[in-house]
């Protein structure tokens, strides 16, 4: 990437930050897809439409998704460029739009999640510090269906004894309220009453809190002890877990989306998909047609 590149590109960022209130994961992808698509144009700066539209050749061999989300970050560079008069043109039209479906989330019956938890139960019956920490990251991960990069980065404080909710910073910044069980409370509070002093985190880990690859690791132990193929599980199967048993259960769409933190309701109509038994069952037996005799 040129000099002049680099200096647009952290611009851009910097905008992304203050004025979309990205996330770093965001960012940092931001800057890998700019960066990318660089060493084949040449230079961002000055590339024109006939130079953008060589991408859709280069990415043949990538995943449609994977296509999608760089032209996405070159539009919105592009953009940038134009409205804020570092470009007069804006090529992006030559981008390439890739049509594909969006997968299924992988997700995990009830009785399998049920295992999982005695599973780690059980071992937390030891009092071993680990164990009782891995059932606090558990209960929260199943109970209150967050992300992991919200899990592992909760303050000490944020779970409070007799206290409903807790405050979430998810994606973008944004904060939400989260319903936390009385058993993930409990839970929680175990772990505090033997978890290491002097650190901010809930999790601490070192000089800062538990990384996501390490939660990764751990839900898939567990996984493995109450005998899942490892591979199935993972800290976001067991939040479309969360989402689907509670769509299950009769839970609005509206009330889910606000759960899960999405910004468009489009994210969170998938799992009706997932659950298309129970949409079947719902239209038989609350249609005003459903019981009108032949």
């Amino acid at each position: 990437m040129t000099p002049d590149d680099r200096s647009l590109v952290d611009r851009f960022l910097d905008m992304m930050a203050a004025e979309a209130g990205s996330s770093p994961n965001t960012l940092a992808a931001y800057r890998n897809d700019l960066e990318r698509a660089a060493e084949i144009l040449g230079s961002l700066e000055r590339a024109s439409s006939d130079d953008v539209s060589r991408l859709g050749e280069q990415w043949a061999e990538l995943a449609p998704s994977t296509v999608a989300r760089r032209s996405a970050a070159l539009r919105r560079f592009f953009g940038f460029l134009v409205d804020d008069g570092l470009r007069k043109d804006d090529p992006s039209s030559a981008l390439p739009r890739p049509r594909f479906e969006r997968p299924l989330p992988r997700i995990l019956d009830s009785d399998e999640v049920q295992r999982m938890f005695e599973t780690v139960e059980d071992r937390a019956s030891s009092d071993e510090p680990a164990a009782v920490r891995n059932l606090a990251l558990l209960e929260l991960l199943y109970g209150s269906g967050l992300r992991a990069s919200e899990l592992v980065g909760l303050p000490r404080g944020s779970v409070r004894s007799g206290q409903p909710f807790l405050m979430v910073r998810g994606k973008g910044s944004k904060e939400r309220l989260v319903p936390i069980s009385s058993r993930a409370s409990t839970a929680v509070g175990k772990w505090l009453e033997i978890s290491p002093g002097g650190s901010v985190w809930l999790f601490p880990s070192g000089k800062s809190h538990l990384s996501r690859v390490r939660l990764f690791q751990i839900v898939r132990a567990i996984a493995a002890d109450a005998g899942i193929a490892p591979e199935r599980v993972s800290p976001h199967v067991l939040r479309h877990a969360f989402a689907t048993h509670l769509l299950s259960g009769g839970a609005d769409l509206r009330v889910l989306q606000t759960l899960l933190g999405h910004a468009d309701i489009a994210t969170t109509q998938i799992y009706t998909h997932v659950d298309s038994s129970r949409l079947v069952e719902l239209v038989n037996s609350r249609h005003p047609l459903a019981t009108r005799g032949r």
